[in-house]
């Protein structure tokens, strides 16, 4: 599958964030997309999404065949976990395909053992990331989508979740949104 980013423009709040803008997100590839804060990194990803509509141009998705939606597992750069289930919870409520004891295996390679089955909000920040990244790699996914899913974590554990989430990425594609592109050159990196 190509998600086609063509010729989109979008204001938001009266700013032009993105003009023009072209790219085509292939399989089996990785993409950085950065800028400063405020640039269009977010609504880029919201478009890809489907969550918002661009003024003008299009996203589109081609293959083989139609393909009605993206099936993605995302890590949005707001926090989206539910406070009062614990990180097995959170991750195994995305999908009647994921396991229980298959999400416990995941998290178990970046959290202490006591911590996954705690209310989420009782984890640090970084923690809870590490629970998102978890659950957009638990979907079973055609792409990666990913905005600052690095932000708070510390290199050491930033480069295990990189090499982690590139063995999950398969033969899908891989967009992280991120102002930082500091282990993340591997990437073909564009910049807004």
């Amino acid at each position: 599958m190509i998600i086609e980013i063509k010729d989109v423009s979008k204001t938001v709040s009266g700013k032009a964030v993105l003009n023009g803008f072209n790219l085509n997100i292939e399989d089996e590839h990785t993409y950085v997309i950065t800028g400063d804060s405020g640039c269009g990194k977010t609504t880029l990803m919201r478009l890809i999404l489907k969550l918002d509509t661009p003024d003008k141009g299009r996203v589109g998705l081609l293959g083989d065949y139609k393909y009605p939606f993206i099936n993605a597992g995302v890590v949005f750069q707001d926090d989206t976990l539910v406070d009062s289930l614990d990180a097995i919870t959170n991750c195994a409520m995305v999908s009647k395909k994921i396991f229980r004891e298959t999400v416990a295996e995941e998290l178990l390679k970046f959290l202490p053992e006591d911590l996954i089955f705690v209310q989420v909000e009782k984890l640090s920040k970084p923690q809870r990331r590490i629970v998102e990244i978890v659950r957009a790699c638990c979907i079973p996914s055609d792409v990666l989508i990913m905005d600052e899913p690095f932000e708070g974590i510390d290199r050491e554990t930033k480069k295990k979740l990189i090499s982690y989430i590139r063995d999950k990425q398969g033969k899908g594609s891989l967009t992280i949104m991120t102002r930082d592109t500091k282990d993340l050159e591997f990437a073909r990196i564009v910049r807004l």
